[in-house]
């Protein structure tokens, strides 16, 4: 998997202060995206275990406490990211219990495959659909068209 951007320090991306990671890699390219250098696979950099490491670091560090992590995209929910964000939500729930995670996807809730599934059963929250931009409405929290829908799977 490659990733995009890594903001260890994000209040943009979801409630309170969180780590956000961007991966490479969409399928669905909506018009409109805000961020078209996300789609390629191989755009940015390579996600290492280095870097899987740092993020664990980062949620885990009491000096700037996080809330929980957002993962982004491009869609962590491609075809060729799902394993790679699997291994990443499985540890942030094994070393990180206290912190949520919020995910966006173009993908919908009903059509996941059972290996997108099983990323799914371990968020807190997950955007899903494509963006639409003529369903766009900057007020909305969270999500940048109204077909876009936020499933909250835990009491949060």
């Amino acid at each position: 998997m490659h990733y995009h951007n890594y903001y260890p320090v994000d209040v943009v991306n979801g409630p309170g202060t969180r780590c956000s990671l961007f991966v490479s890699g969409c399928v669905h390219q909506c018009r409109g995206c805000y961020n078209k250098s996300t789609w390629r696979l191989d755009s940015g950099h390579f996600f290492t275990q280095q870097m899987e490491d740092r993020v664990i670091a980062d949620l885990n560090d009491t000096r700037i406490k996080r809330r929980g992590l957002s993962l982004s995209g491009g869609d962590p929910l491609h075809p060729e990211n799902v394993s790679s964000v699997l291994k990443l939500v499985l540890r942030v729930r094994e070393e990180c219990p206290d912190k949520d995670i919020w995910l966006w996807t173009g993908y919908l809730l009903n059509e996941l495959s059972a290996e997108q599934q099983a990323v799914i059963k371990l968020v807190d929250v997950m955007i899903d659909g494509k963006f639409e931009q003529e369903k766009h409405d900057p007020s909305l929290v969270w999500r940048g068209s109204e077909n876009q829908v936020i499933h909250y799977f835990k009491g949060l």
